[in-house]
């Protein structure tokens, strides 16, 4: 009985279990209270640090963390995440590669637009033709009566061009 009282005694300090950051149960070691990984590789996304880790290492990552203003560091993971991935899916030109793609696209799409906008203005500019022609026969209309007009031919898509 004597045990139980001062175990009776003593209240049990309430422990909060935290699960490890993603970085440290990847890594398999004890992470600490004041991880430099723990705010940007979260327990519930392990991929995005497996990711970064494949490419630059544990131990660049956090260098590379620890140079950087606290500010900045959320930014810093995501390029670093980002540029993993590109390296992954592009080992040899990563993201320079999908920037040069991604601007080729652009140029090809500027292009077409280009030539829509020449279409576009081309059949105005037929239209335009079409409409002053029509004007001009109905004007020669006016002055000539002759039952002999045929103003079917201002239809006719060969006299156009």
């Amino acid at each position: 009985m004597e045990g139980s009282d001062s175990t009776s005694s003593q209240s049990p300090s309430p422990s909060v279990v935290m699960s490890p950051c993603a970085a440290c149960k990847i890594l398999r070691r004890r992470c600490i209270e004041k991880c430099v990984l723990a705010p940007y590789f979260p327990p519930h996304d392990p991929l995005k640090f497996t990711t970064a880790h494949r490419v630059f290492g544990a131990s660049n990552i956090i260098k590379f963390l620890q140079e950087v203003p606290e500010a900045q560091r959320e930014d810093a993971v995501s390029s670093m995440v980002y540029e993993a991935n590109a390296r992954l899916r592009d080992p040899v030109y990563g993201c320079a590669g999908a920037i040069c793609h991604l601007q080729k696209q652009v140029a090809d799409l500027q292009e077409q637009l280009a030539k829509a906008q020449a279409q576009i203005v081309n059949m105005q500019c037929h239209h335009s033709n079409l409409m002053a022609l029509i004007c001009m026969d109905m004007d020669m209309d006016d002055f000539s009566c002759s039952p002999h007009t045929d103003t079917n031919n201002l239809l006719d898509p060969l006299w156009i061009i």
